[in-house]
């Protein structure tokens, strides 16, 4: 393993967190632009987008993904662009037609519903909490619309359940391999965030796959060691956690994708440059018409 590409991703705003929070978190397509290029500077290979208008909220327009992915594209020589398709309360058509109008080349798919929760152990009662519906039904007309597109799914598995109905759709014949999966952990109704679930949510990865973590919070640093150390790639970025490990608030998702590339060279690997992460995936560079 030693010396062994990794895909380092950075999930660069989410749709929930705001400034208050944290002030790196980008609203505009120029604040977006100048975060992808500080990822990509710092060892990034993928960059996952959650889109918002230019004033920060959520958006799943067409035109919010359009003007963000061109200021991204205009920013940097080459990036993997990937898109969030996960939503509560809007309406699959939505959520398909950025996918068809943009084509990006992947697209992060959530394998299952569940409770999805955050908790407060100093109040003792759940900030929020709700139910996240994927059943599917939903899953294979993702499936068969990013099929029909020529777009890589990134199969997000918030637990071991959803890692075991993958299988079942490669022999359905929807789902072809080698799969791109990434291990969500750290949100309260899935996996508990330790390193032993995530090797066996490793293991249950079908062979010849691609597999990585998405660690949610606190624990987000402990998961990247762990992932390094069993041969996954990683993904960090101000969704995720607003923290280094000093508990120094980053000042940009630079700072967290330069701790990211650290650890990867101190566990003995490399971050993929964006041609080797293409190649790991399985994501032909798209050519512009």
């Amino acid at each position: 393993m030693l010396d062994e590409p990794v895909v380092i991703t950075c999930s660069i705003s989410g749709a929930i967190a705001n400034r208050e929070q944290c002030p790196a978190i980008p609203y505009t397509p120029e604040e977006y632009a100048a975060e992808a290029r500080r990822v990509v500077d710092e060892g990034g290979s993928m960059i996952h987008i959650h889109a918002r208008t230019p004033d920060g909220v959520p958006s799943y327009e067409i035109e919010d993904f359009r003007a963000i992915t061109e200021a991204i594209k205009d920013a940097v020589d080459d990036v993997i662009i990937n898109y969030s398709t996960g939503a509560i309360g809007v309406p699959l058509e939505k959520r398909i037609a950025y996918l068809r109008e943009l084509r990006p080349d992947v697209a992060a798919l959530n394998m299952g519903s569940m409770n999805y929760a955050k908790y407060s152990s100093r109040r003792k009662e759940f900030v929020f909490a709700t139910v996240f519906q994927n059943p599917f039904s939903e899953i294979i007309e993702f499936l068969n619309v990013m099929s029909e597109l020529g777009i890589k799914p990134e199969h997000e598995c918030f637990d071991l359940g959803h890692v075991g109905s993958l299988p079942v759709l490669v022999d359905m014949g929807v789902l072809k391999e080698p799969l791109h999966v990434s291990c969500v952990m750290g949100i309260v109704g899935g996996v508990p965030p330790t390193a032993r679930n995530l090797a066996a949510m490793a293991d249950n990865v079908p062979a010849g796959s691609h597999w990585g973590v998405i660690g949610i919070s606190r624990k987000q640093w402990m998961l990247v060691g762990a992932a390094l150390t069993l041969g996954g790639s990683i993904r960090v970025g101000l969704e995720d956690n607003f923290y280094l490990p000093d508990g120094t608030m980053a000042r940009s998702n630079g700072d967290l994708i330069a701790k990211a590339r650290e650890m990867t060279v101190n566990a003995g690997r490399r971050p993929a440059s964006v041609a080797e992460a293409r190649e790991i995936l399985g994501v032909p560079k798209q050519v512009a018409a």
